[in-house]
């Protein structure tokens, strides 16, 4: 689960199933998983670790924490500032879009959907422009036959709730297993097949780039259903 650490830095990678941060439920969470682990290492009782984001409990992948309290703002503003490169990727049952006139149409190989999103309650709604509260979502990507499905690989231009889930939804692909946006075809139990593969950032200390990766194994086993 652990892909990187140094003294500022921690890079985990997320199973699906399992929360970020605590939650009404008591859901075991990975924060805490974290916290575990830093009192073994230093002795502390009480270490320091925060994460920089969040993923959805069904969604798989890297998440960054800071270890350093002092470091926490100039990685918060690098989220903030969209000045760090958030990599997705993703399998789906389809690729086509229905048009207005119900027409079905394939969608392109690569490009880019924007939409207005607005969370309600538990669920994102994309919205007409000038909905009240809706703020701009913006992602692209390139999708590609993966033996009987299709494998997309995105980049997030903005980080709304459920963003990619709603998006892919909204041009009639829903994630595999996420029923919540119309998917009708199963994948693992609380999981759906959106995998967190790739983080860019600039370290808070050296400014280097630093680049985190990690594969999704589980998925190459879809493209044989």
């Amino acid at each position: 689960m652990l892909i990187y650490e140094d003294d500022v830095l921690l890079v985990c990678n997320k199973p699906s199933g399992l929360m970020v941060e605590p939650d009404r439920n008591n859901h075991p969470n990975l924060l805490q998983q974290v916290k575990d682990y830093l009192k073994k290492q230093t002795g502390n009782n009480n270490p320091y670790a925060q994460h920089l984001h969040r993923l959805d409990r069904v969604t798989s992948g890297i998440v960054l924490f800071t270890k350093q309290k002092e470091h926490l703002r100039n990685l918060s503003e690098q989220f903030a500032q969209r000045q760090v490169s958030k990599h997705y990727i993703a399998v789906t049952s389809r690729a086509s879009v229905t048009s207005s006139d119900t027409e079905v149409l394939e969608v392109p190989e690569s490009g880019i959907l924007e939409h207005w999103h607005r969370k309600e309650k538990k669920k994102a709604a994309l919205v007409p422009e000038g909905t009240t509260f809706a703020e701009k979502a913006k992602l692209e990507y390139t999708v590609k036959a993966h033996g009987n499905y299709f494998l997309w690989n995105i980049q997030l231009h903005t980080g709304k709730y459920h963003q990619i889930r709603a998006q892919l939804a909204s041009v009639g692909s829903p994630i595999i297993g996420d029923e919540l946006y119309g998917s009708s075809v199963p994948y693992q139990p609380n999981a759906i097949a959106l995998h967190a593969t790739k983080l860019i950032i600039k370290h808070p200390v050296s400014g280097k780039e630093m680049i985190f990766e990690v594969s999704n194994g589980d998925f190459e086993s879809l493209s044989h259903r």
